[in-house]
């Protein structure tokens, strides 16, 4: 077992116990999965990996049931860090569903200038993965932002609009990478209502980008490319990278790189082809941003590009174009994005058979190193490590020390 209670083949065993039950043979749930029986009956003995997340979403899709209860997250804390982060989700949940933008509590709320710079503060947090200190009382954030919004007059509540936004994408990305996929959709519903009522392209097309990542990270699939499609209809004939502020620019650019990642997903090759290729033509044209920090520009493109050959089974390729040129991480200036790059770097070269499994520890033990929160409540990075585990020859030191920092006997 490992610090959270759970054993490394338990998103298998969770598959096979939840398919017996529903009663589906193997060759109907991988006909439902779109996958073959024997690779199903691999991954459910643990001689195969999980380590895509679109195949997390077939299968549970094919199964009925959620991604969440094929992984089991959120995972119970394995240190003091986690456990705090951890605990600042039932405060951002009490503050999602205890106001709303037409009926808020009866509270005094701390001066607005604060809540936009605690907004501000706990965004930045939040992109270096510091899910604690980005957390630490964000329902109180919530609720008071709330009654600015409803209660403000005029710029005031616009104010308050805009910076209940960029808190609730900060809820949705600490319950996302915290493995409260519900929590993450609600927040990222919350913003989307902000940003409504605030009219400004821009910022409901980022909101729109959030919401389409929670919902296709539990799996619905539908609902997440409606949104973004929308979105990208709207902010298309707005949109002008040669503009002085380039943020419609950057939100339509992330809604390709969304779009791109959730074609990959679901096989469309081609139109993942065409979304990433837009999103690469607008980051050329604008060069590195990072409104809201959402680091849009060329070296995030590069990074989703990578994770996007991942799903597609196309890793090793697309990892040596990166690692060939120097200082390949360097324009990514969020700890978030740099950790997800190494991360990826380490599921694309796992992706070699074996070949390529000392680079994977690798970069696996950088993206901890670099981001320690976000890697270990991640279940793919879970996957990835027992199965670099699994095929190791010789226990490298990288390997026995990523093993006792995530919990993996």
């Amino acid at each position: 077992m490992d610090a959270t209670g759970t054993t490394p083949l338990e998103i298998g065993q969770r598959v096979r116990t939840i398919r017996t039950r529903r009663g589906l043979s193997l060759d109907t749930a991988a006909g439902l999965a779109g996958i073959s029986a024997p690779y199903l009956s691999m991954l459910e003995r643990g001689l195969r990996r999980f380590e895509r997340r679109g195949l997390l979403e077939d299968i549970a899709h094919a199964l009925s049931c959620s991604v969440a209860d094929l992984t089991g997250t959120p995972y119970l804390p394995g240190d003091r860090v986690s456990a705090n982060a951890l605990a600042t989700l039932p405060g951002i949940s009490v503050g999602l569903h205890d106001a709303t933008l037409d009926d808020v509590p009866d509270v005094p709320a701390r001066p607005l200038h604060e809540l936009v710079e605690w907004a501000r503060t706990a965004n930045e947090h939040s992109a270096h993965s510091r899910y604690g200190a980005a957390g630490r009382d964000l329902g109180t954030l919530l609720t008071d932002l709330h009654v600015h919004a409803v209660a403000g007059s005029g710029d005031d509540s616009r104010v308050a609009l805009r910076a209940l936004l960029e808190a609730c994408m900060v809820a949705a990305g600490v319950a996302r990478s915290l493995g409260n996929a519900d929590l993450a959709v609600a927040a990222a519903a919350r913003g989307r209502e902000a940003a409504a009522r605030l009219d400004d392209p821009a910022l409901s097309a980022f909101a729109a980008m959030t919401s389409s990542t929670a919902l296709s990270r539990m799996g619905a699939r539908h609902r997440a490319r409606s949104i973004a499609a929308t979105e990208l209809e709207r902010l298309a004939d707005v949109s002008d990278p040669s503009a002085p502020d380039t943020a419609s620019a950057e939100a339509l650019g992330m809604l390709h790189l969304t779009s791109a990642q959730m074609a990959a997903k679901a096989g469309q090759a081609q139109d993942s082809t065409a979304h990433l290729s837009e999103a690469a033509d607008l980051a050329r044209r604008i060069g590195e941003q990072n409104t809201l920090w959402f680091s849009f520009g060329p070296a995030n493109v590069s990074a989703w590009a990578l994770s996007i050959a991942v799903e597609s089974g196309g890793g090793p390729a697309a990892a040596e174009r990166i690692t060939a040129a120097p200082g390949y991480d360097a324009a990514l200036t969020a700890a978030d994005r740099r950790a997800a790059l190494h991360f990826d770097l380490g599921r694309a070269f796992a992706q070699a058979g074996g070949a390529r499994d000392a680079e994977a520890v690798r970069h696996l033990d950088t993206a901890d190193r670099i981001a320690p929160q976000r890697i270990r409540h991640d279940p793919v990075a879970r996957e990835l490590l027992v199965q670099l585990d699994h095929r190791a020859k010789v226990r490298a030191w990288e390997l026995r020390s990523l093993k006792n920092r995530l919990g993996v006997r």
